[in-house]
């Protein structure tokens, strides 16, 4: 497994849920940019229309080599996912309110995967508080690592 792309920003400002792997409907010269790692997932999302899965706001470069036949850089694309899934996932999010995030994009053979998260949106003061939590436990592990060594 290659990974190619992280959205970072995801993980700071949603709380993952849940996590599901999809193949994505890309063109020969999107594939190729993809493998030069010209791609960035921030503030990207997923939405579920007709019973279909699409992702949006996903930026891919143009190959340089193709032409002028290149798709657009931030068309809509479609997920590839068994229709209980989607239509699971779909539910969830009109239900609960929750949002369909891009985490990370990488190769998983020859074939392009992407991990998506069902997240709820953090607010201000979750941040603060995951902050907190994450550097106290950081200034634990060094205080045990301290008496480790005497």
């Amino acid at each position: 497994m290659e990974i190619i792309a992280r959205n970072k920003k995801a993980l700071h400002d949603y709380e993952i849920l849940e996590k599901v792997v999809a193949g994505i409907a890309l063109s020969g010269s999107e594939v190729k940019s993809i493998r030069a790692g010209q791609i960035n997932l921030a503030d990207s999302f997923a939405t579920c229309s007709g019973g279909e899965m699409f992702v949006h706001h996903v930026h891919i470069a143009p190959y340089g080599f193709a032409g002028v036949f290149t798709p657009d850089s931030y068309r809509k694309r479609k997920l590839l996912l068994h229709k209980k899934q989607i239509m699971n996932f779909a539910d969830e999010m009109q239900k609960k309110h929750l949002t369909l995030v891009p985490l990370m994009v990488y190769f998983d053979k020859q074939w392009i995967k992407m991990e998506l998260g069902l997240g709820r949106g953090m607010k201000k003061y979750d941040k603060r508080d995951k902050m907190a939590s994450d550097e106290s436990k950081r200034h634990l592990a060094q205080v045990m690592k301290n008496q480790n060594t005497r």
